[in-house]
C-alpha cells in the first residue's frame, strides 16, 4: 500500500514558502525524518537556509488529533520565554496546497536523545542533562498563561477527566483487537477519578514531555527547544511529570527506551524519587500523595496514543508504518503497567 504520510509536494511548498516567508529563496529539497509516528516531518533545504515542515498527515484522521495548528500557536506564544522553543515561521491552513495543514519552523541544531541511559554521552555529564530536563519542566509549568496569551488554549479544570474521556473515545475508534487490561484500566481510571482523583491546579502543559521530544545543546547539557507539542493544552502538572517517569518505568533500549533495571546510580543518573523531589522544589509544591493516579493515567493515554498509531499504520497513512506496528505491540504492555501503576501507587 502506498503511504502518502512519506510524500510531500516540494514544488508546492517552495512556491508558497516564496510567496508567505519573507527572505525564503529556493530551490528546495526536503528529506523526511525517520522519527515521530504522529505528524510527519520533513528538514527542508533551501538556499535561504535550512527549516523543519511539520504537517498533518493525509488521509481520515481521528477527531481533534494531529493539530499542527496548536503545536504552531503554543510555540509561537513561548517565544521568548525560559521554555525553549523553536522559532515559527508559518502557518499554512489551506489543505489544497499540499493536501494537509502544515507549518514551517526554525532547524534547531543539537543533539536528541533517544536512549535516556545517555550512553552516548559522558557520565559526569548525565545527571546534569536530567537537572535540565526539570528545570524546563517546572518553567513549563510555571508559564504565566495569560501573559503569553494562551488563555483560550483549553478549558480550565478537570483536566483529567477531559483527558480520560477523550482517550477512551480515540482508543475505541482505533480498537483493532480486545485487550483485557486496556479495558480493565478505563474502568478504574473513570471509577478513581468520580472520586475527586485528578482534581488540582491547571497550568500550561506539553502532553508528551519526554527525553526524546527535546533537542539538547550540541556542546553542553541544556535544553536548546522542546519539541512536539500536539498534545499540548491547559491541564494539571503532574500529568506531564509522570509522563516522563513512566517513559523511565519502561524496559531499557530502542523499542521502551526506558530505564527499567538499570543501575541509575552506577552510571550517574537520578532515581524517581530524586527527580520528582526536584521538580517539588523548584515549583515550591509539597510532596506528591497520590502519583500513582498520575502515573496510571500517564500509561493509559499513552497505549491510547500507540493504538493509534497502530492502526494508522494498518491503514498505510502511518509515518513509520513498520515502527508503528512494533509499537503497535506494546499497547497490552502499557495497560498492564497502569494497572500496576494504580495498585501501588
Amino acid at each position: 500500500m502506498d503511504n502518502q504520510a512519506q510524500h510531500l509536494d516540494v514544488a508546492a511548498v517552495d512556491q508558497y514558502l516564496a510567496d508567505h516567508l519573507p527572505g525564503y529563496s529556493g530551490p528546495l529539497r526536503a528529506n523526511k525524518f525517520a522519527d515521530g509516528q504522529s505528524n510527519p516531518t520533513f528538514l527542508l533545504s533551501a538556499a535561504s537556509g535550512a527549516y523543519v515542515l511539520r504537517r498533518k498527515p493525509p488521509g481520515v484522521l481521528l477527531k481533534s488529533a494531529h493539530a499542527v495548528d496548536r503545536e504552531f500557536q503554543v510555540q509561537k506564544a513561548l517565544a521568548g520565554s525560559d521554555v525553549p522553543v523553536a522559532e515559527m515561521f508559518v502557518l499554512c491552513e489551506d489543505e489544497g496546497i499540499i493536501g494537509s495543514v502544515f507549518y514551517v519552523m526554525e532547524r534547531v541544531k543539537g543533539r536528541i536523545f533517544f536512549d535516556p541511559r545517555l550512553t552516548d554521552v559522558d557520565k559526569v555529564e548525565r545527571g546534569p542533562v536530567f537537572k535540565d530536563m526539570n528545570r524546563v519542566l517546572a518553567a513549563l509549568h510555571s508559564v504565566d498563561i495569560s501573559g503569553v496569551g494562551l488563555t483560550d488554549f483549553g478549558p480550565p479544570g478537570n483536566y483529567i477527566d477531559r483527558q480520560v474521556t477523550r482517550w477512551s473515545k480515540q482508543y475505541r475508534a482505533s480498537e483493532t483487537g480486545a485487550v483485557a487490561d486496556m479495558d480493565r484500566l478505563i474502568a478504574a481510571l473513570e471509577e478513581r477519578r468520580e472520586g475527586g482523583a485528578g482534581d488540582g491546579p491547571s497550568t500550561l502543559v506539553h502532553g508528551d514531555y519526554r527525553i526524546d521530544n527535546l533537542i539538547f545543546a550540541p556542546d553542553e547539557p541544556r535544553v536548546a527547544a522542546v519539541l512536539d507539542w500536539e498534545l499540548s493544552t491547559i491541564g494539571h502538572p503532574l500529568a506531564d511529570l509522570a509522563s516522563v517517569i513512566m517513559q523511565w518505568r519502561m524496559p531499557p533500549g530502542t523499542e521502551g527506551r526506558g530505564l527499567a533495571g538499570v543501575d541509575r546510580r552506577e552510571i550517574g543518573l537520578p532515581s524517581d524519587e530524586d527527580f520528582i523531589a526536584e521538580y517539588c522544589a523548584a515549583r515550591g509544591i509539597a510532596p506528591i500523595s497520590d502519583f500513582g493516579f498520575f502515573l496510571g493515567f500517564c500509561f493509559f493515554r499513552m497505549a491510547a496514543v500507540l493504538q493509534g498509531v497502530k492502526k494508522r499504520a494498518l491503514d498505510g497513512n502511518a509515518s513509520n508504518p513498520e515502527r508503528g506496528l512494533k509499537m503497535g505491540e506494546l499497547v497490552p504492555e502499557f495497560a498492564a503497567r497502569g494497572l500496576e501503576a494504580l495498585r501501588d501507587g
